[in-house]
């Protein structure tokens, strides 16, 4: 079993780096975004003047715990990317590489590209993550070797069938949103990737195949302002999201 190897002293404020082990980002970065009804790939989308991917890059980029992050392009987009990274001064970004077909096989190629104990996956449109969250998610990953940020929700799921039929109602208080990133031990996230692909199994998120390793996953709550942006909807939120942290800066 994992075991724990550095400790947390609480709070972003009173945070010391004292990890043994050493901590990788992979953020994919392949798709096109359908649902937001533009050409332009959705992570280049501007926001506050700035491409979405460069906001995102900037939140493990300044936290104190991460050493290295790799981003997946596709590969018309690679140049543009390094360009853009080279102009904002990153350093902990060591490469950018091409993805693949899917987001799973794109995650696959960011974590063979890794060297590091613990990987964390990271959605390219989700600015919004922020420092103190991302520290309870590695305190967790730290004791169980497996976690995941997640919220409760909000609204009353129904389970339907293919003609639209309500077939039940699953209870709202055991059922989390989850949201990204994702921690894990990076040799278990590694093998679950390639147990995938053995299977051909597709999967929404990286911890489902971790759980088919039959590891147990720890839920680690989230923010709401942790927003996937996708869709025009959630770029008015977005800026209503910045517009509010400036209220409380």
């Amino acid at each position: 079993m994992f075991q724990p190897v550095a400790v947390f002293t609480g709070g972003h404020a009173l945070f010391e780096r004292r990890f043994i082990v050493s901590v990788g980002v992979v953020i994919p970065a392949a798709g096109q975004g359908k649902r937001m009804g533009t050409k332009e790939s959705k992570q280049f989308l501007l926001f506050e003047d700035q491409p979405i991917l460069i906001h995102t890059i900037r939140v493990f980029e300044t936290h104190p715990a991460i050493d290295e992050i790799i981003v997946v392009m596709k590969e018309d987009e690679i140049a543009r990317t390094r360009k853009l990274i080279q102009k904002e001064g990153f350093l902990k970004v060591t490469q950018v590489i091409a993805g693949g077909k899917e987001r799973q096989e794109s995650v696959y190629r960011g974590i063979q590209s890794l060297d590091t104990d613990l990987v964390l996956v990271h959605d390219a449109v989700r600015p919004f993550v922020s420092h103190q969250a991302i520290d309870r998610l590695l305190e967790s990953v730290q004791m169980h070797g497996a976690a995941i940020l997640a919220v409760p929700m909000k609204d009353t799921v129904k389970q339907v069938d293919d003609a639209g039929i309500v077939e039940m109602t699953p209870d709202r208080s055991r059922l989390w949103s989850v949201q990204t990133p994702q921690a894990f031990r990076r040799e278990w996230l590694l093998e679950a990737h390639q147990l995938g692909l053995v299977r051909e199994q597709l999967a929404t998120d990286d911890s489902m195949l971790v759980e088919e390793l039959g590891i147990d996953v720890r839920v680690v709550e989230g923010e709401y302002t942790n927003i996937k942006i996708t869709t025009p909807d959630d770029l008015i939120l977005a800026e209503s999201i910045q517009q509010m942290r400036r209220k409380h800066v």
